[in-house]
């Protein structure tokens, strides 16, 4: 076959917001918003690359030697990630990447462009045993996170990957659940400011180690997989006051995840639980971690106060976009609010299947 269609969905974050470079746990949902990735065989000795929603044309050669440019190319660590599994390209196609992902909106674009980059290499050219979800997650990892040394974590390869509501370990033994549990009433809002996530991330992650590492050596066997927040006074005590606040967002947003997850697995979901966790979460990263902008507190304050359940700010902060939690009665009213503010978009979305892709016979 000539053609193939991969297609990887958006993610947001629900619970777990800086806990997976801490190897603490996460629970994020695909969105229904997709990069689409079209490729018909050239039988030349490149890939012909055409992103038309950001106007740039590109050739990749995939018979020279890859050499990383300083600058993250996540094309040409992806081919090199895959050599060392056995996956050589032998033929060139014509590639066209569009999506309806915002970008640098915290939706994980660049992420969902990774996961489908690897899907279509690996249904071209094999080894077909790795098409599966938790590989392909593992490899976009590996290529767009571990080849360049970045802050980041797993959340975004294997959301989007898996698809639904996952809760992700992200310790070195992961551990996955895929939680079916229809969520309904799910916006996602854009602010427009645009955020620096490997600088933030890089900050925050070294600031929480530091932290936890500092009552590592003061409490004989302590772990943060095992530490409780009713005893956050105690740790406070091995801290100065400039890690305490990491320290306590650590801790604090581990506690919310885990309540969050007993919420998800029960048979009937209590929106409004849920959403007060959402909001204690958002605490967290606002107070403690201050990564929120002043346009972010304003649409998550409209949002609340247009009959919200749960807001929250979504992914490294400093701008970005967040995730409402809203019954559906209110959910016009709160995307009105939201877009008072001077937010560049608000809409509703649904959760959604995780990425795909198959050989076509048309387009």
């Amino acid at each position: 076959m000539d053609k193939i269609l991969s297609i990887a969905p958006g993610r947001t974050c629900l619970f777990g917001d800086h806990q997976d470079y801490l190897g603490l746990p996460i629970i994020a949902c695909t969105i229904n918003r997709h990069i689409t990735l079209m490729a018909v065989k050239n039988n030349k000795d490149y890939f012909f690359l055409d992103k038309p929603d950001i106007k740039i044309k590109r050739k990749i050669y995939f018979k020279n030697d890859i050499i990383l440019p300083e600058k993250a190319d996540f094309f040409l660590s992806t081919l090199q990630v895959l050599k060392r599994y056995g996956c050589i390209p032998n033929c060139g196609y014509d590639i066209k990447i569009t999506g309806t992902i915002p970008i640098n909106a915290g939706t994980s674009s660049s992420s969902a462009v990774v996961v489908a980059w690897v899907q279509f290499l690996l249904k071209a050219f094999g080894p077909q045993e790795l098409l599966s979800p938790k590989s392909i997650a593992q490899i976009a990892f590996e290529s767009e996170v571990l080849e360049y040394n970045f802050p980041g974590g797993k959340m975004d390869q294997f959301s989007i990957s898996l698809g639904n509501i996952i809760y992700l370990e992200t310790g070195h033994d992961f551990l996955v659940d895929v939680i079916n549990s229809p969520l309904d009433g799910l916006i996602i809002a854009e602010s427009g400011v645009k955020k620096d996530t490997i600088g933030l991330l890089k900050t925050l992650k070294e600031n929480s180690w530091k932290a936890i590492k500092e009552v590592e050596k003061q409490i004989p066997n302590f772990s943060i997989n095992d530490a409780k927040i009713e005893d956050l006074n105690m740790y406070f005590d091995c801290l100065t006051d400039d890690l305490k606040p990491y320290f306590e967002a650590a801790l604090g947003n581990y506690d919310v995840t885990k309540k969050a997850l007993h919420e998800f697995k029960k048979e009937t979901l209590n929106l409004e639980k849920i959403g007060s966790l959402m909001n204690l979460h958002h605490h967290y990263l606002k107070n403690l971690l201050k990564i929120t902008v002043p346009k972010i507190d304003d649409m998550i304050d409209a949002a609340l106060k247009a009959g919200a359940l749960g807001a929250k700010i979504v992914g490294s902060g400093g701008g970005g976009s967040i995730v409402v939690l809203s019954k559906k009665e209110n959910e016009q009213q709160i995307l009105d609010a939201i877009l008072a503010t001077g937010a560049k978009d608000a809409y509703a979305v649904s959760v959604d299947r995780g990425a795909n892709v198959h050989f076509v016979n048309h387009f």
